[in-house]
């Protein structure tokens, strides 16, 4: 985000460029086209660019209020009596957001370089900061596997909502999907 430091001029193209920005990545995912971001804002193309250098810098900002909104749901789940309630609870809305905002996947999953998701990613940063305290709590209580880490939940959930992303019924698949990885294979006995 700007700082205060800037211009007006270059804060309110910041503005701009991120209102076509979050349109037309609702509209057209995590492809939308940059040429077409600066033509609808518009600024020129280097503009877009100077304000986020990379295609996931913008999707990241594009994000950036969503993720604020899950991580505060989060922290209100936490202390709930039903630690694994409270951690698939807060996993099932992740799964929603990613699947109803185009490009949140995406800027959620691992760069072009294989890095971990999570280390230089403001989203899955703040998503791992926010799930951290749930996953620890339900692994305490010994309802979540010792071994899951939040950047695994992450890494399923994207690989769930970029799977089902051009599905029917996106949503309800994904939910599906997300439901078995949680129950897994074998019936209950």
């Amino acid at each position: 985000m700007p700082g205060t430091g800037r211009r007006a001029d270059a804060r309110r193209n910041y503005t701009r460029i991120l209102a076509v920005a979050e349109e037309e990545v609702a509209a057209h995912g995590a492809g939308a086209s940059l040429e077409q971001i600066a033509r609808t804002a518009g600024v020129g193309s280097a503009t877009v660019r100077r304000h986020f250098p990379t295609r996931r810098a913008l999707l990241e900002a594009v994000s950036r209020e969503r993720i604020e909104v899950l991580r505060l749901r989060a922290h209100a789940l936490t202390g709930r009596a039903d630690s694994r309630g409270a951690l698939l609870e807060w996993l099932d809305e992740v799964v929603a957001y990613c699947v109803t905002a185009r490009g949140l996947a995406a800027a959620l999953c691992y760069d072009t370089a294989g890095a971990d998701p999570v280390r230089g990613n403001t989203c899955a940063a703040a998503l791992e900061e926010a799930a951290a305290p749930l996953l620890h709590r339900a692994v305490q209580d010994g309802k979540v596997t010792p071994d899951a880490t939040v950047a695994d939940l992450i890494t399923l959930i994207v690989g769930i909502t970029l799977a089902t992303e051009h599905h029917p019924d996106p949503a309800t698949e994904a939910n599906r999907l997300f439901r078995l990885a949680v129950t897994g294979l074998s019936p209950q006995s």
